[in-house]
């Protein structure tokens, strides 16, 4: 898949180059796996002097051996005798920036803790005391998000406020995602779009691995998910064991129950057998893996929460290919498609209202929007959007089948909120798969 996008990641990245080179600049780059944080670095110093290393899991003299003969190759940069310390390397690359300016990239630089743990007081250290007489545009990023956001953002690590700046990448918006499915299948349908959003989230690597390889529509999609040499049945392992450690087997058992429908506290304890409230706090405030939803007005210490999974290939994953692992492991893709199948439609829905929040926030000067439920769960509405600079409000009811969809049951569910909306101009919608 071509590079898209990234317009405003790439205009800050030129930003900070260009003041980099009158006082140098540390940025990092975070983002979950896949999002394409390797290609935007790489992107954004095409046709500029630069050197990317990327940190692989090795000894650190071999680790030195690999980027002297990189350093050499993409500055001219020669170091005799052989370097067995990151610390002097990284000197030496600091020293080279005081006769020229670069760019200097360390892709997966969360695994020089790994190669050495004291490396990061080493990087502080020099840092500190070079800065301020060299002239060098330092990008970093990783791809174990926890681990990028404790060596930057926990007070206790040495590389606290050492940023300049700090950038999130996030994933296609859905206009981007409209724009790649419409390159690659012109004729699309909204359900195609759907289901490519259902099991991408907008996330590049995901949807480039789909539409290269012709799923370029809601069946073939499902095929290449489920197929038995598909890299979607084992990404959930692979990009969740790394982060949770030893403790993966409750991480995963609590997102399977909140993926499966169990979104209270209450509900996901009566099953794991203890109280989860640490490891939801975690799962939320540590990994970003999870939101904790109250009804819009609410108040925030209020109890009537739900527990959701941000991310809507792990939403996926969790409900219906993490269950359904000896239906992998002995072949029987075809009946996993009829389980999925089976539940689609009725799995889809919240898809599709998170796919309109998504829009509304593109596309529309909200200065709110939640949904909204009473405690006992019987009155609930989709989406409720506020914009307080005209005084507008928004009722929306979300469906894929327009025929579904009763204004009047939605203006009367509304009343229960009349009191927060009071002031508002109120406009009822519907919305439906033909609204996309």
């Amino acid at each position: 898949m071509k590079f898209y996008d990234r317009k405003t990641e790439l205009e800050n990245l030129d930003l900070t180059r260009v003041r980099s080179m009158e006082n140098s600049s540390f940025t990092v780059l975070i983002g979950r796996r896949r999002i394409g944080k390797t290609a935007l670095l790489l992107r954004s110093v095409k046709n500029q002097k630069h050197l990317y290393l990327f940190v692989s899991r090795n000894t650190e003299p071999l680790l030195c051996a690999q980027f002297q003969k990189e350093a050499e190759a993409a500055l001219g940069l020669r170091i005799f005798g052989a370097i067995s310390r990151f610390r002097d390397l990284f000197e030496q690359l600091l020293l080279f920036a005081e006769k020229e300016h670069y760019t200097l990239i360390i892709d997966e630089f969360q695994e020089l803790e790994r190669v050495n743990p004291a490396i990061f007081s080493d990087i502080q250290n020099l840092w500190d005391r070079y800065k301020d007489s060299i002239k060098i545009n330092f990008l970093v990023c990783g791809s174990i998000y926890s681990m990028m956001i404790r060596i930057f953002e926990n007070s206790k690590e040495p590389l606290f406020g050492r940023l300049n700046s700090k950038i999130t990448l996030r994933p296609f918006t859905i206009s981007v995602i409209k724009k790649i499915l419409g390159d690659y299948n012109p004729e699309y349908t909204q359900e195609d779009m759907l289901c490519l959003y259902m099991l991408t989230g907008g996330i590049p690597r995901y949807i480039g691995q789909l539409l290269d390889a012709g799923a370029v529509d809601t069946g073939k999609m499902l095929d290449a998910i489920i197929h038995p040499d598909s890299p979607f049945l084992n990404e959930g392992k692979e990009l969740l064991i790394s982060e949770f450690g030893k403790e993966y087997g409750t991480y995963f058992s609590i997102l399977q129950l909140i993926a499966r429908g169990m979104t209270t506290q209450s509900e996901v304890d009566s099953v794991i057998g203890k109280n989860t409230g640490a490891y939801l706090s975690i799962l939320e405030k540590e990994y970003s893996l999870i939101t904790k939803n109250r009804p819009l007005f609410s108040k925030p210490e209020s109890r009537n929460a739900r527990w959701k999974i941000s991310d809507q290939y792990l939403r996926f994953w969790f409900r219906f290919i993490y269950p359904n692992q000896s239906l992998i492991e002995t072949g029987r893709s075809l009946l996993l498609k009829k389980l999925i199948l089976k539940d689609y439609e009725t799995y889809s829905g919240p898809v599709l209202e998170d796919y309109f929040r998504n829009k509304i926030m593109e596309n529309s000067a909200v200065s709110g929007m939640g949904a909204w439920w009473d405690k006992k769960g019987e009155n609930e509405i989709d989406i409720v959007t506020l914009n307080d600079l005209d005084k507008t409000a928004t009722v929306i009811e979300v469906k894929r089948n327009l025929k579904k969809i009763s204004i009047p049951l939605l203006i009367t569910k509304a009343e229960k909120i009349a009191e927060k909306l009071s002031g508002y101009k109120i406009e009822y919608k519907g919305l439906s798969l033909k609204d996309m």
